[in-house]
């Protein structure tokens, strides 16, 4: 089981990808945006992996990135991007792995599954 840290400021997408996660054996910390997810991180240590909505109000996907790698605590942790705009389209992943929007349940679960081993 793995531990994801999930940043989605639409409800009914972190509801579905969080049901998912849980069904799929993980632990899952929801978050509506970057703030929200690094007071959860303050909180709760360290994720095995952080999946992050892009666009968002108060702090976007880049930011929670830009903040993250900046923290020696959570630098390594593995990010990867959720979002509706395709990846050409995108100005930068910044190293981050997208999942496209709608998400693909089995491809989000292998991803987790990649990335954490479980």
């Amino acid at each position: 089981m793995a531990t994801v840290l999930l940043v989605e400021d639409n409800d009914d997408a972190r509801e579905m990808m969080a049901l998912a996660l849980q069904l799929g054996g993980h632990e899952v910390w929801p978050a509506r945006h970057g703030r929200e997810a690094l007071a959860l991180l303050r909180e709760e240590g360290r994720p095995a992996l952080i999946l992050t909505d892009l666009m968002m109000p108060v702090m976007n996907g880049w930011e929670l990135k830009a903040a993250l790698v900046s923290d020696p605590e959570f630098a390594d942790v593995p990010i990867v991007a959720v979002s509706a705009v395709p990846a050409e389209q995108l100005p930068c992943l910044y190293g981050m792995d997208l999942v496209s929007k709608p998400v693909d349940i089995d491809e989000l679960l292998n991803l987790v599954w990649e990335r954490c081993g479980t």
